[in-house]
């Protein structure tokens, strides 16, 4: 039993590793890759194209350089492939290297490919990584079509699909990256085309791949019995991906009605919008601080209270093993869910009729307090290296870090260096996930932990 134990230990301190070290080995490479000359339009120092392959990788968004002006096609299809590996992740582009060689996936990869996604079975795990692939490809294809009714009539045919394809590409990947200028979306505030494309490629990346498969599957199983209710579909799903829904669309709701209500009389964002537009463009500004990036409204414009909002939208993020971060939808649920049943003074966390293992909660509570003592300590660093920046500009720029959202209060070219490498940090952190990085660095695991049992004392709280 203790050999058991220790075997998944080791295994799973060998995916988180391998996450970490794969991450920061494609970031280097990408550095070097968009540091060359054949990839830019004007020198460039290493360091704005280490950030650029750190943002892409970590698909955050934040950018010491606009990519539109700065790199060649080149450098833009660099960009574009580092964005696809940092949106499908390690595990997956290791999985499809082996697939294309013909080579099959090894018992300690399939493993690995197991705790990544956190699958009860190893069975089908080939199937799994083919249909993450599959999958995203076909929605990319399908945001990419749809972006090309406005962008090839704009910018014609071959620089239209260019343009369509890697704003898929970036928008499902969560990344944020545009190559249009330095006002991202703006211009295309009152396009709905754009507007709900984008939207559907960031919620269908940030849902998750497990979501995917899980609906699929039950897709699948509900068409073979005909007329089968949506409320069918939804009572057969798995916990976690009703969670990932409800708190989805409860998110994405609020958010709509906050920026509608704070902005509505802003001149500097949504004044001028007729009714619909500003519907629009709060609805976009919701989804998009979950850690997507790309802005219809200016963000130095906002309102304190909406980059407060935007502040706690993107320390939530999106959800497990999908393109977003931020400590994700599930972790968000299960804290709430805590309250409410330690509010109705029960023993358990329970929710539609299933109780969360207490392990699980207080992962949750774990990479909460990770999360927000990392981000606190990602502000701190930001005050004193920017002592005469605003604080909510700070929080904002370090949130949207940690999140990979890639939102700025026009704030990233204007910082220092220093700056730069903390954020640079909270985007590698917040890409991997802070659990993740303290796994990487944890210690063994303590023997005695199972055997001892020790007297329980009350400790007084609130």
């Amino acid at each position: 039993m203790d050999e058991q134990k220790k075997s998944a230990r080791r295994v799973r301190l060998n995916t988180v590793q391998l996450i970490a070290l794969g991450f920061f080995g494609v970031i280097f490479l990408g550095g070097v890759l968009l540091w060359l000359p054949v990839s830019n339009q004007k020198p460039i120092e290493f360091v704005d194209a280490l950030f650029t392959s750190v943002t892409s990788v970590c698909v955050t968004g934040l950018v010491t350089v606009v990519p539109a002006e700065q790199f060649t096609l080149v450098g833009k299809v660099i960009l574009m492939l580092l964005i696809q590996v940092g949106g499908l992740g390690i595990i997956v582009c290791i999985s499809a290297f082996y697939l294309i060689l013909g080579k099959k996936i090894s018992m300690k990869n399939r493993i690995t490919i197991q705790q990544a996604y956190g699958l009860d079975t190893l069975s089908g795990l080939v199937k799994f990584v083919i249909r993450i692939i599959r999958g995203t490809f076909l929605v990319e294809g399908i945001g990419a079509v749809f972006f090309a009714f406005r962008f090839i009539p704009e910018y014609g045919f071959l620089r239209g699909v260019g343009y369509s394809v890697f704003h898929s590409i970036s928008a499902f990947c969560n990344a944020g990256i545009d190559i249009l200028g330095s006002t991202s979306f703006q211009k295309y505030a009152g396009s709905p085309l754009i507007n709900f494309t984008t939207m559907f490629l960031i919620v269908m990346g940030g849902l998750g791949f497990p979501v995917w498969h899980d609906i699929a599957l039950n897709i699948r199983k509900g068409g073979k019995e005909r007329r089968r209710p949506l409320k069918w579909l939804f009572t057969r799903l798995t916990l976690q991906s009703r969670l990932v829904i409800m708190m989805t669309l409860g998110l994405i709701l609020f958010g709509t009605v906050c920026f509608f209500l704070i902005e509505y009389n802003n001149p500097a964002t949504m004044r001028e919008m007729n009714v619909f537009e500003k519907l629009m463009a709060s609805m976009f500004q919701s989804v998009t601080t979950r850690t997507a990036g790309y802005a219809t409204v200016s963000q130095s414009g906002l309102e304190p209270g909406s980059k407060l909002i935007g502040c706690i939208l993107m320390f939530i993020g999106g959800s497990p093993a999908g393109t977003a971060g931020g400590i994700k939808t599930t972790t968000a649920a299960m804290l709430l869910l805590t309250v409410l049943c330690v509010l109705k003074s029960r023993r358990d966390t329970e929710c539609f009729d299933r109780k969360i293992d207490n392990d699980i909660v207080k992962s949750g509570i774990t990479i909460t307090v990770i999360t927000f003592l990392v981000l606190f300590t990602g502000v701190t660093a930001l005050t004193i290296f920017e002592p005469g920046v605003e604080f909510l500009n700070l929080l904002y720029e370090a949130a949207s870090a940690m999140g990979t959202v890639g939102l700025s209060a026009d704030l990233t070219p204007s910082l220092s260096r220093a700056s730069h490498v903390v954020l640079m940090i909270l985007m590698y952190i917040g890409r991997i996930g802070p659990m993740t990085m303290a796994l990487v660095f944890a210690g063994k695991a303590d023997k005695r932990a199972h055997f001892r049992e020790l007297p329980e004392e009350k400790v007084m709280l609130g």
